[in-house]
């Protein structure tokens, strides 16, 4: 019972089949079986065995995407780390790993050349060089020259079953130091089974992946696509009317974006609602979609928008297409086999309606972080995953997120939550994006500041903006203080909006 089984059943049964396009790169399943059986053997062949780590520095690209399957079938875990990394963040993070090898670009070998000396694992030949025309420096080898002449049959088997672990995924950072999460071939195989089957995906579906895939959201439909068997095109890097184009010509079916790309999306000047006829899921995760967005793709794209709000160390809830236009605002209810509840400060579930914490456990629910059982210990409570997210549920039991914990803004006593004024925002036609945070006040204790992308073509004024937000927000204590334009906002490697960024910045310039 492991995940590394899927590819090598899809080369016996449908070997023709289109399996993965990359570029000008269209393998069947059996050319990515072959590939992948040929890396096995190479990272088998460089002493690496089942249970050991080793780590990628990797844009899309197919070999990265290789290796996801490498690690499946060798039993050897696989650490991607985001090449948005600076080096010390890099050094923390392999050691921490304990990686025995890394797969890098060159772009990634010019950081890693800065800690190399201070990595003494990596030994001469450990860092393997991916997409170098030439010869690899002192220290490097050229994948050519790692996969030497390992051959395409099939690695030997290393006994592997569903407890054994598959990646660790290191926390995107957008609260504190990162931490590593381990996911087992069990918690993977469920995201194959359970998000296929909500998604509605089918052996015949086409996906297409425009964001990164070293981000947790990437396995929503990446494991969902090997397990049934069908095809998976994966684009370098986001770039709104690339995707419309594909989706166009390749027919593609099923997409997963995070808000900013939807809205960049519907904002291309090349959108076109009938290039995107066959889709059949576009699925909205890593951040919420305020509403002003959701109305227009439900008016463009009807019965198409699903949404996911989940955390990577293991819960989500997924609103359905069906029920999109119904639960208005609502991040959906539970797959099967998951439990939600509410948790008041009292400790007790809260009742439909009232805001409490976000608790949930079930199939995908990490073991634990790698090497921090205090840290587990906090996150994981009786069983129960604390998200650190508030919310409620209504009568039906659908969830409705109300803000981060650490985002909620006290001013005066009140709690006030960014998101109700976000929503507000979001709603003025000069408005593209938007992010509210709190900033320090002598009198109130916080008070709430708006960064904003302004609309193509407007000219936005921050005084009217503001004028304007509060005399459309419920209650005097949303009212916000200052406007901050911005040509671009922080974001990691997921595409969340860094907020502290923000806040950081805003404090510099003023």
């Amino acid at each position: 019972m492991n995940i590394g089984t899927l590819l090598s059943r899809h080369a016996l049964y449908r070997p023709d089949h289109l399996a993965f396009v990359f570029g000008d790169a269209r393998l069947t399943y059996r050319d990515f079986n072959a590939s992948v059986n040929r890396l096995s053997r190479a990272v088998l062949g460089a002493g690496l065995k089942k249970g050991d780590k080793f780590a990628t520095l990797l844009p899309n690209c197919l070999e990265l995407m290789a290796l996801y399957w490498v690690a499946a079938k060798t039993g050897t875990v696989i650490v991607p780390l985001s090449t948005m990394l600076q080096a010390a963040g890099l050094k923390t993070l392999i050691e921490d790993s304990d990686s025995l090898l890394v797969f890098t670009a060159p772009a990634g070998a010019e950081l890693l050349d800065q800690v190399r000396g201070e990595l003494p694992q990596l030994a001469e030949g450990r860092v393997v060089l991916v997409g170098s025309d030439g010869d690899a420096p002192a220290g490097y080898r050229t994948l050519d020259a790692f996969l030497g002449t390992a051959e395409s049959g099939q690695p030997p088997d290393v006994a592997l079953d569903d407890g054994d672990p598959f990646n660790i995924m290191y926390t995107s950072g957008t609260t504190g130091l990162p931490k590593g999460i381990v996911h087992t071939h069990y918690v993977r195989m469920n995201y194959c089974t359970i998000f296929a089957s909500s998604f509605r995906m089918s052996p015949e579906s086409v996906v297409l992946h425009a964001g990164s895939i070293v981000f947790n959201g990437a396995m929503l439909d990446l494991m969902p696509w090997m397990f049934l068997g069908c095809s998976y095109i994966l684009h370098a890097s986001f770039d709104p009317l690339a995707v419309i184009c594909d989706i166009e010509r390749e027919e593609v079916t099923h997409i997963v974006l995070v808000p900013a790309q939807i809205i960049a999306l519907l904002n291309c000047p090349g959108f076109d609602a009938e290039r995107l006829g066959s889709l059949e899921m576009i699925l909205s995760v890593g951040a919420p979609l305020h509403l002003e967005h959701k109305h227009r793709l439900n008016e463009v794209l009807p019965g198409r928008f699903y949404e996911l709000y989940g955390l990577t160390e293991g819960f989500a809830t997924v609103l359905d297409c069906r029920d999109s236009l119904r639960k208005e605002g609502s991040v959906g209810v539970p797959p099967p086999f998951y439990e939600l509840k509410i948790m008041g400060e009292d400790g007790r579930p809260c009742a439909p309606g009232v805001t409490g914490e976000i608790c949930g456990r079930g199939p995908v629910m990490m073991p634990g972080y790698y090497k921090r059982p205090d840290l587990t210990a906090e996150a994981i409570v009786d069983g129960w995953l604390r998200t650190g997210d508030l919310g409620y549920v209504d009568e039906e039991g659908f969830l409705y997120l109300v803000d981060r914990l650490k985002d909620m803004i006290v001013s005066g006593g009140v709690n006030v939550y960014p998101r109700d004024i976000e929503e507000v925002m979001a709603g003025h036609p000069d408005v593209s994006e938007v992010a509210v945070f709190g900033v320090p006040h002598e009198t109130w204790g916080e008070v709430p500041v708006a960064a904003v992308l302004p609309a193509a073509g407007s000219d936005l004024d921050p005084a009217e903006l503001i004028a304007w937000t509060n005399g459309h927000v419920g209650a005097k204590y949303q009212r916000i203080v200052d406007v901050m334009v911005m040509d671009g906002f922080p974001r990691n490697i997921a595409g969340k909006t860094l907020k502290r960024e923000l806040r950081e910045r805003y404090k510099e310039s003023r």
